[in-house]
């Protein structure tokens, strides 16, 4: 019987090593996020994720994007895949890497920040999986 079992254990690790590692396969950027701003101005967030070797983000699985501040008043707290301002033309077989703006106005001097929640799905041909990500982007108002 311990011969049977150690040999599962071997077919299991090595269908485990045979999984990709999915955090490789994208990156989050938020590259041009007003970070400092003078009061009364108005600032961007910037979020983008950009798929890596192959891999998409889905256009069929939902994609969330919850922004929150408590020094802040952002032009839009909840976005979808339809708000990306990178959009497949009709008929394209390419996925385009989804890129949002919101704009947002400080209501306090000082250091702030402003926190993104995001959910969305990397896929490949043989694999989609769930990511989540939470950052948080300091503000500076002087």
């Amino acid at each position: 019987m311990k011969p049977v079992l150690v040999g599962l254990s071997l077919v299991a690790a090595s269908a485990l090593a045979a999984e990709p590692d999915i955090s490789a396969l994208y990156e989050v950027s938020s590259e041009g996020t007003t970070s400092s701003l003078k009061p009364g101005e108005k600032g961007k967030v910037i979020l983008s994720i950009k798929a890596k070797n192959g891999a998409h983000v889905s256009d069929e699985a939902p994609l969330r994007i919850e922004l929150s501040s408590k020094e802040a008043t952002l032009d839009k707290q909840k976005l979808t895949l339809a708000d990306s301002l990178a959009k497949k033309p009709e008929g394209a077989t390419e996925y385009p890497d989804p890129r949002f703006e919101v704009g947002f106005t400080p209501t306090a001097h000082g250091k702030s920040s402003i926190e993104a929640k995001m959910t969305f799905f990397i896929c490949t041909e043989k694999v989609c999986a769930r990511q989540t990500r939470t950052l948080t982007f300091p503000v500076t108002v002087n």
